[in-house]
């Protein structure tokens, strides 16, 4: 995955704040969701995964920068790219677009837990993160 994943979307009036510019926790409820397609699409379904595993995600940091708005109606993309699998962790680079213009950067380590705790990356879901 190392051109990233692509995940598009539309901003809805929802997402807006009185100035008719994108909220800034809309930002985060995009970030969220592109990561679980980017996961949905190495073929990880998290609900399962949690159901017949315990294993689960969860942010454990995350560094956002907030270069440019985002009205309604623009249609903006969401790259996601694994930038590091370390033993537990997942260090993965966000991108929001608009065209060629990036809107937000976010810098977001997320841990995989099991009943609470940092566990280690099973083999067979890295396998699946790297397309290995």
């Amino acid at each position: 995955m190392n051109e990233g994943h692509n995940w598009p979307l539309r901003v809805y009036y929802e997402d807006t704040d009185f100035s008719g510019a994108v909220y800034h926790a809309s930002y985060l409820r995009f970030l969220e969701r592109a990561r679980t397609e980017m996961l949905r699409a190495c073929g990880i379904d998290q609900k399962r995964l949690l159901g017949e595993t315990g294993l689960g995600f969860v942010v454990r940091k995350m560094a956002i920068d907030f270069q440019r708005l985002a009205e309604m109606d623009d249609e903006l993309a969401v790259i996601t790219t694994i930038l590091e699998l370390a033993g537990a962790s997942l260090r993965l680079q966000q991108t929001i677009r608009r065209g060629d213009v990036i809107l937000v950067t976010a810098e977001v380590l997320v841990a995989c837990v099991k009943q609470g705790r940092a566990t280690r990356l099973p083999q067979a879901l890295r396998a699946r993160l790297t397309g290995a």
